[in-house]
């Protein structure tokens, strides 16, 4: 058996919301510096940067360095064996403090620095020229492969579903009409579950916006709440726009004791592991199921030993009410369930710094811990469109069993293997409908529709709605899932289109 003191337990964390109105707001690199330091602080021991052996940043894109890495680490003067400048997507700071965890139990690094933030709040007021920024210039950098993610198909690209707010606004419809819920019930609903998230976010001192939102407030489009993508408004997206880093140090157990950090400080990784769903939403047999999340957590509380009703507070990936939706049923967790689903508040109200959010929830778990050392907290991550999932389960005791991948590895070939055929190109005939959204101008008047549907041979395809359809038949005020209508293939601009000639109200 292995040795048990090579738990992983993180000893330091930190986390920093640059105030909106700073003068000269520090570059992404100082940013992340800074925090950094401050996670270094945290852990009370005069040298342990001696002792960092692996440094893993995470992908940021709001200003480009030439070696991103090499640049943090000389700042902060430490000289790890192992640095890294990691792949995009939403899950990846959780991703890589689960591989984080393995490679500290496995041996192979002593003690690790995870970081990242970004600065698109003062980079977008730059691009308006709003704000001077004096950093250094932009540079190339030698990280080709860095940020980039696997992308959707070329058909699914084509209809625009790498677009956030309409491939989970895709899923939003398909979810609502598996509950059963009317168009007016299910926007309340949704309101409902952020405006709790607004409530945790007004408290969190590292929230991006302190302002609380009632529900009402939430689903009514306004000139500043404005539509964007049926049946979201600008309240229920993440809101990139943000200065913030975080950063977290990680060490086994028998390194801590070694180093006399304090046992107060630590606080364990008691499960956790990554899992993808099928990568194309057309490819799925289900929009409204997350087998990812479903394995990831099972497997991670299994860990763990415990179960789900042993978790007292969760963090559920917010980037948009999909997705928490998508976690929450899952999980077989029920709406009215007093446990709180977001730590932090959320990417809408707490800032959503792209791929670095994730590592937010991480932070604040280990201070609400070390203030209440009852607590077992369970997170959730997404990278994708409900696609790449990692979950992790902190608390003061360690877990019941050692980290591996392996079952995680025999469990995604079992998911992967109910991918269905590729969708059709080139539709006709009779279409059910199975998700749709309704993409928005900015002055809130319909622009075109997307809708994800079978053909009558069970063959999955995509199709678009025209601006005069929806606008005609009042398609915004309709529950289009379960609905059968004639789509068909147009040469001259190589779209399917759906063909709708009369519709009853519903």
């Amino acid at each position: 058996m292995k040795n048990i003191k090579s738990w992983p337990v993180i000893v330091g964390a930190s986390q920093y919301t640059q105030p909106k109105e700073t003068k000269n707001p520090l570059d992404p690199l100082k940013l992340i510096a800074k925090v950094s330091q401050l996670a270094i602080k945290d852990t009370e021991i005069t040298n342990i940067k001696e002792f960092i052996d692996a440094v893993y940043l995470v992908h940021f894109a709001s200003w480009s360095y030439e070696d991103a890495p090499a640049e943090l680490c000389k700042t902060l003067g430490i000289k790890p064996t192992t640095k890294s400048f990691s792949s995009g997507g939403g899950n990846t700071s959780l991703r890589l403090l689960n591989e984080s965890a393995l490679s500290i139990t496995e041996g192979k690094s002593k003690f690790i620095l995870l970081t990242g933030g970004e600065t698109w709040y003062s980079t977008s007021l730059a691009r308006k020229g709003k704000r001077v920024l004096n950093w250094s210039q932009p540079k190339v950098s030698k990280y080709t492969e860095a940020g980039k993610m696997k992308s959707l198909s070329e058909f699914e690209v084509k209809y625009k579903l790498q677009t956030p707010s309409i491939s989970f606004a895709l899923l939003e419809t398909a979810l609502r009409a598996a509950s059963g819920r009317s168009l007016e019930d299910h926007q309340l609903s949704i309101g409902r579950l952020l405006e709790k998230f607004s409530l945790v976010g007004s408290n969190n001192p590292f929230s991006w916006l302190k302002k609380p939102r009632t529900a009402k407030e939430i689903i009514t489009p306004t000139q500043i709440n404005r539509k964007v993508s049926h049946p979201y408004t600008k309240y229920m997206c993440s809101n990139p726009f943000v200065d913030q880093s975080g950063a977290i140090l990680l060490t086994s157990q028998e390194f801590a004791e070694e180093l006399n950090i304090k046992p107060s400080k630590w606080i364990y990784l008691m499960g956790g592991g990554n899992l993808q769903n099928i990568y194309n939403l057309t490819q799925r047999p289900s929009l409204v199921n997350s087998p990812a999340v479903k394995h990831a957590s099972r497997l991670s509380l299994a860990q763990a030993g415990l179960k789900i009703e042993d978790i007292d507070l969760f963090d559920f990936y917010s980037c948009f009410p999909s997705m928490v939706q998508l976690i929450r049923n899952a999980l077989k967790i029920e709406e009215d369930d007093p446990r709180p689903l977001t730590i932090t508040g959320g990417m809408a109200f707490s800032g959503g710094p792209w791929n670095n959010y994730s590592l937010h929830p991480v932070i604040t778990a280990v201070d609400l811990i070390r203030k209440n050392s009852h607590l077992k907290i369970m997170q959730v991550a997404n990278g994708g469109y409900n696609t790449k999932l990692s979950v992790g389960i902190y608390g003061k005791t360690p877990p019941q069993k050692h980290w591996s991948n392996d079952e995680f590895l025999e469990m995604q070939k079992e998911i992967l293997k109910e991918e269905l055929p590729k969708p059709v190109d080139k539709a006709n005939g009779i279409l059910t409908i199975e998700a749709y959204t309704i993409i928005y101008k900015r002055d809130g008047t319909p622009e075109y529709g997307v809708v994800l549907g079978s053909l009558e041979n069970g063959s999955r395809t995509l199709a678009l709605l025209k601006e005069e359809s929806i606008k005609q038949h009042k398609l915004s005020q309709q529950e289009l899932v379960g609905r059968d209508f004639n789509v068909y293939y147009d040469d001259t601009t190589g779209f399917n289109y759906l063909k709708i000639e009369v519709i009853e109200l519903t």
